[in-house]
């Protein structure tokens, strides 16, 4: 992990993994991750519509504006051997009924599914969260029927903790203690 230029020690500028670069994310990733939301496949994990160039601004302007508040946020996933956009991994902070709580989220372009990256991206997350920000626990909201990001949650040690329902859509509710995470 390499240190931030930022003054407080915990913040990272970009994490590596053998396949891929994590960096902050930037407002010149929009299109990048238009091309990911715009794409059926990966918004029917959400069971939403195809992202317009409206609804993206709004999704890559909350974020960065997360990240400039809490000092962490999601990273634009980038695969070294192509230099290519192909996701987002990282961390919102979030509060559920009333608990203050941190999301360890994941989305990917589709042609780029079932070869491991989300995987190798959250377990660098992960690490990150525990070891450089000592974040006490992790959880993942993975909406209901969504094999493939459950078994990237349980690949990186997260347990499913419970079913819960939010805007009333279904989700299972993933979580993972600093405690008991044994660091790689």
């Amino acid at each position: 992990m390499d240190a931030g230029t930022r003054s407080e020690p915990h913040v990272i500028r970009k994490l590596e993994t053998p396949r891929l670069t994590l960096r902050l994310m930037q407002e010149s990733d929009m299109d990048d991750f238009l091309f990911i939301f715009g794409d059926p496949k990966v918004m029917a994990a959400f069971g939403v519509e195809i992202f317009n160039r409206e609804q993206m601004e709004r999704w890559t302007r909350r974020n960065l504006d997360h990240q400039a508040r809490y000092g962490y946020g999601l990273f634009s996933v980038m695969l070294k051997s192509e230099g290519l956009l192909i996701g987002d991994c990282g961390l919102e902070h979030m509060e559920m009924d009333g608990v203050q709580a941190t999301e360890l989220g994941y989305d990917f372009r589709s042609d780029y599914w079932n070869q491991g990256f989300a995987t190798e991206a959250a377990g660098a997350v992960r690490d990150y969260a525990f070891e450089a920000l000592r974040l006490p626990q992790l959880i993942s909201l993975i909406r209901a029927g969504n094999t493939a990001s459950r078994r990237v949650a349980e690949k990186i040690g997260m347990r499913c903790a419970a079913e819960i329902t939010r805007d009333g859509i279904p989700y299972w509710k993933f979580s993972i203690a600093r405690a008991s995470h044994r660091p790689p």
